[in-house]
């Protein structure tokens, strides 16, 4: 699977004559070269001492900074992490970052499989950092960004189209009927909550996004994510008919559930161990029901 780069024109500056350094700035430059080699040097004396340890782990690293002439062209980067008992792909680039290249950029907040914001393709599948153990892993760990998603800087990829996808499905709670009294609950039977709990589960984190094959074909497809936050609402039994109806004319279009493929690469990486592709096919199904009329 390819990573997305973004499509960039290369401009030459002309040099202006009239500008020249002064010996200030020289002499700063000078300081901040120094300061780099120095820098560079401890980096390469703790990667030396991380080889020579007993138990590391090699990470190859995906590195691309477009801001950056010499980091334009993507590349690999080797980084050995001493390696501790219970220790996460997330830990291990953070050990990277904080010790030998402050550079290193990716995403990551609440280190707890929640917030969704460390999907990464670890050895060839797609993963969440803060939930994937190094001891799992065969070595050399590949860590690469998203596939089929623009790559912002190393591994951070744009969202803003898989969030559009999301919003796209109206993921929030609707009802075209209200309890009499304020304070009476809308209430929701066991059977119908033990229904639609999987689907809630859903972090936003875009893996199932990435590992689909149709959506990489497709930019307008919803994807699964998408179609599962429509699948959470659509089921709940306080919205009402006719609201569901709603839900499915906004599933069912061109680039909606028809476009699914049924071959579950979706289900397979999804970190929360939702049944997206269970899901898709049940609003097919209700789908074909709400459209079927006798008379």
């Amino acid at each position: 699977m390819s990573t997305q780069l973004p499509e960039t024109e290369s401009q030459e500056a002309e040099p202006d004559a009239e500008t020249q350094p002064s010996k200030g700035d020289e002499r700063r430059a000078e300081r901040r070269r120094r300061a780099a080699e120095r820098e560079r040097e401890r980096q390469a004396e703790e990667a030396e001492r991380a080889k020579e340890a007993e138990d590391t782990v090699q990470l190859k690293v995906f590195r691309y900074d477009p801001e950056v002439p010499e980091k334009e062209k993507p590349r690999f980067d080797d980084f050995y992490v001493p390696f501790e008992k219970g220790m996460t792909v997330l830990d291990a680039l953070i050990y990277a970052r904080d010790t030998y290249d402050s550079s290193l950029t990716f995403r990551h907040s609440c280190r707890q499989a929640i917030c969704g914001s460390d999907a990464l393709f670890v050895n060839g599948r797609q993963r969440l950092g803060c939930k994937t153990q190094l001891s799992d892993l065969d070595e050399p760990v590949r860590v690469e960004p998203l596939p089929h998603q623009e790559v912002v800087k190393d591994l951070v990829v744009d969202m803003e189209h898989f969030y559009d996808q999301m919003e796209a499905v109206e993921p929030y709670f609707q009802t075209s009927s209200l309890p009499d009294s304020e304070l009476d609950e809308q209430r929701q039977s066991r059977e119908n909550r033990e229904k639609i709990k999987m689907s809630t589960r859903c972090i936003w984190c875009g893996a199932c996004m990435s590992s689909c094959n149709i959506a990489a074909g497709d930019n307008q497809y919803l994807g699964p994510a998408a179609i599962n936050k429509a699948y959470r609402f659509a089921m709940d039994e306080r919205e009402g008919e006719d609201i569901k109806q709603q839900r499915l004319e906004i599933i069912e279009q061109e680039h909606g559930v028809w476009r699914c493929q049924t071959q579950f690469s979706c289900t397979e990486v999804c970190p929360k161990d939702i049944p997206l592709t269970e899901h898709i096919q049940e609003l097919k199904r209700e789908a074909v029901k709400s459209n079927l009329k006798f008379w």
